[in-house]
């Protein structure tokens, strides 16, 4: 499972509509890289493929590929709103350790 906090749904439906893709799928997935071996991505995706694990929480769908779903099953993003940074976080139980800044991870 993958989920969303209120937060995290309300700036993702701020931003489909921001950047006219009401409607799109939310893509989560990893890729190799940044320091600590893995990063996020979080990018709006009308292809929904069969293979694709699929959630959806307030209106908001989540797509997830089946191999990054195998490193991100249970995680939880949140969005924060601070005076030196704002930006989704990603809570992943799977992580044995991140860099400093919280955009990578290593499992």
């Amino acid at each position: 499972m993958i989920s969303l906090s209120q937060k995290a749904i309300d700036k993702v439906k701020e931003l489909q509509n921001k950047h006219d893709k009401q409607g799109w799928p939310l893509r989560l997935g990893i890729k190799g890289g940044g320091c600590a071996g893995f990063n996020y991505a979080l990018y709006f995706d009308k292809s929904h493929k069969e293979s694709d694990q699929v959630f959806e929480e307030d209106g908001v769908k989540i797509l997830v590929d089946p191999k990054s779903y195998l490193y991100l099953v249970g995680t939880k993003i949140d969005y924060i709103e601070e005076l030196t940074a704002s930006g989704f976080v990603f809570e992943n139980p799977n992580s044995t350790g991140s860099c400093g800044c919280g955009h990578s991870f290593k499992a």
